[in-house]
């Protein structure tokens, strides 16, 4: 999952959602420093990237993938199903897309102070460009795996995927919408049981 499905995951609470994003920046054991709330939307997406590579929707996406691109897929995976949730949102979600992400925005801001450098680089960005919001856009997935690429250790091409996603699409769609019903009840369990631990504690 990208941004946007681990956002959305998290629920209404802004701290989970915050949470939910800044799992893809902070690294290492959490010790307190940041709000109780977001940790636990911390602990919740790393739980739930181990959950998704166990779903056996996940390991269909990869196995459409020869080498060397299927060490990469994974990362394909995670754009390709955050445009299917922008894409159809009002299947799972009532407020509208747009008004999800300026309210994200707005939350992001709040602890704009507690933020790590690469997310203070979203917030500064993301409302500007309608970072979440351009998911939806199909014409917009060459550039955002071409930049998502580029960023990684060893730059590869991952837009030379969508040739291969394009193929399977309507198969990629139907395992979509069978994988995040799951992952919804998936991340309201996890938290519901953070929160417990945290109160017996």
């Amino acid at each position: 999952m990208n941004y946007l499905a681990h956002i959305a995951l998290a629920g209404s609470n802004p701290g989970h959602r915050v949470g939910g994003l800044l799992g893809d920046f902070v690294r290492g054991p959490l010790s307190g420093e940041l709000p109780f709330d977001i940790e636990a939307g911390i602990t919740a997406h790393r739980k739930l990237d181990a959950f998704v590579d166990r779903q056996p929707e996940i390991q269909l996406f990869l196995q459409r993938f020869e080498k060397p691109m299927r060490r990469y897929a994974g990362i394909v995976a995670d754009v390709v199903y955050d445009h299917l949730l922008a894409h159809e949102w009002t299947q799972y979600y009532q407020q509208p897309l747009q008004d999800f992400c300026q309210e994200f925005y707005q939350q992001l801001a709040e602890y704009d102070d507690q933020l790590p450098t690469r997310a203070q680089y979203f917030l500064e960005h993301a409302p500007r460009v309608g970072w979440l919001e351009s998911y939806s856009n199909a014409d917009n997935l060459p550039l955002i795996l071409q930049r998502t690429g580029s960023r990684l250790s060893q730059p590869v091409a991952l837009q030379d995927a969508l040739p291969i996603v394009a193929q399977h699409q309507t198969a990629i769609n139907r395992e979509f919408h069978k994988l995040y019903p799951r992952l919804q009840v998936f991340v309201r369990t996890t938290l519901q049981e953070i929160e417990l631990n945290y109160a017996a504690s």
